[in-house]
């Protein structure tokens, strides 16, 4: 073969080369492309949560962690929540479930964004679920009665020889525990370190505060609880014992979804600040070492040991049926407007358990000095002299009960207005979540309260957005609580 030829040869070998490696390279950099452009279009949970307003949160309900005492929604993990959803700008939406089985699954699902109910961390768990920074530390305690009339005992020392204070005593003893906690692990780990068996007993339906009334109460001899929560349950029952640690420190976190990184990363930046902070051991304190906790676990007020909203709960039950309400929502407007205080009033003039306004007070009979069951009769009357004016435009019920309670705050002539910037601006007039609120909510603008539709001018709207608001959302809380 000559020169020339194998000169062309090589000339064609070199242009198919760069031809091959630039088409390589091109569609290496079209699939990088694609890579990056999936990566940022893909929305994280954070990006969802606050599209949608709302951080959906699942807890246990106990005396610590979720409950409500005089018509107010309380608990260590109910106000870190509150917190955290303030600090990501959105709303809380709590959820109560005591199976950790499904609360895991529902975190996998996408039905709640973050598990919050005291979680130990544990390496099999990290498996499934991806943890916070620790919340606080914790170890597992054994809980057991006191002996029989241990007060009358001389001495320290006769009171502790009845008591487990060293883990070999615990062979061959049944130990009652919540199922599907890291409680079992640890027994099964301490069975195999002393060398003899643990009977271990997983009830299936009670939770650790119930398994601690029945060690009270002599339904069982022992169960197991992490020592924050035992020392709160050691106050409302003198009569047993938390003094016997059965595990080292464990660190106690919150849950989310495997894999999403970026919600992680900000949930661990707040809590680490908040970790630092006096509210952080402010909140703290005031579930786990505050002496009043007593006197609030035992109340007929607290949902757990007395299930009443207010000592008024009868005639608002009572009353509720005039206009055909769940009587969790009217409690909830009650709390609103008065706290349950009687004597309540107002710098306008509003008075009693309702706040009344004296000229609609005079229409339904009731003064300051009418007995609370007349001023809530008075009350919702009124509520359904409202409702009667909205029933035949909107036809939603709950969006319904949305616009008598905004009518009852700030007049209904107000909300007419708020209704028809609504539909002039091509909203839907008979709904108030997202259409009608937000006119309300605006009209103390000039923009809003000058436009030519509206008749009655200027409103405090925000006053009645939030009034609204903060009605529904403690109606929330009442329903996972309080029986109907």
């Amino acid at each position: 073969m000559g020169k020339h030829c194998i000169k062309k040869i090589a000339a064609l070998i070199l242009i198919i080369s760069t031809l091959l490696i630039f088409s390589c390279n091109n569609t290496e950099n079209q699939d990088n492309d694609k890579e990056i452009k999936n990566i940022i279009a893909k929305p994280t949970l954070l990006d969802k949560i606050k599209k949608r307003g709302k951080l959906i949160a699942v807890t246990d309900y106990n005396s610590t962690n979720y409950f409500v005492y005089r018509g107010t929604p309380m608990g260590y993990q109910y106000e870190l929540l509150k917190l955290l959803a303030d600090h990501l700008d959105v709303k809380l939406d709590l959820e109560i479930n005591n199976d950790l089985n499904s609360c895991f699954g529902g975190l996998k699902t996408g039905k709640y964004d973050i598990i919050s109910l005291g979680l130990t961390v544990t390496k099999e768990r990290n498996r499934l679920v991806d943890f916070t920074i620790p919340i606080t530390q914790t170890r597992q305690v054994l809980v057991q009665r006191k002996p029989d009339k241990w007060r009358k005992m001389r001495t320290y020392d006769e009171v502790e020889h009845h008591l487990i204070r060293n883990p070999l005593q615990l062979a061959g003893k049944t130990i009652n525990i919540q199922k599907n906690t890291t409680f079992h692990s640890r027994l099964k780990n301490l069975s195999d370190e002393i060398g003899s068996s643990i009977f271990i007993i997983e009830d299936p339906d009670k939770e650790v505060e119930e398994l601690i009334a029945d060690v009270v109460n002599k339904d069982i001899d022992y169960t197991i609880c992490d020592e924050h929560i035992a020392l709160v349950n050691e106050k409302y029952y003198p009569d047993i014992d938390v003094k016997t640690p059965i595990s080292f420190q464990q660190n106690i976190a919150w849950a989310i979804k495997k894999g999403d990184s970026v919600f992680l990363e900000e949930i661990n930046n707040w809590l680490a600040n908040f970790n630092k902070s006096i509210a952080s051991r402010y909140i703290y304190n005031k579930y786990f070492k505050n002496p009043r906790s007593v006197y609030i676990a035992k109340s007929q007020y607290h949902s757990i040991s007395g299930g009443k909203i207010s000592r008024f709960d009868e005639e608002i039950k009572k009353h509720s049926e005039i206009i055909d309400w769940d009587w969790r929502l009217l409690a909830s407007l009650i709390y609103q407007e008065s706290q349950f205080q009687e004597d309540a009033k107002s710098w306008v003039g509003a008075f009693g358990l309702m706040q009344l306004m004296p000229n609609t007070a005079n229409k339904y009979g009731v003064d300051s000095l009418s007995p609370p069951e007349e001023q809530i009769e008075a009350g919702v009357k009124f509520l359904s002299l409202l409702d009667k004016q909205f029933v035949k435009k909107i036809e939603n019920t709950n969006q319904r009960k949305k616009f008598v309670l905004a009518s009852y705050n700030a007049g209904i002539a107000h909300v007419y207005d708020a209704r028809r910037l609504a539909e002039k601006n091509n909203k839907d007039p008979n709904i108030w979540d997202g259409n009608v609120d937000y006119y309300l909510l605006n009209k103390s603008k000039p923009e809003f309260y000058r436009d030519s539709i509206v008749k009655y001018g200027y409103c405090r709207g925000e006053e009645t957005y939030n009034f609204v608001s903060e009605i529904f959302e403690r109606y929330e809380h009442y329903k996972n609580v309080i029986k109907n």
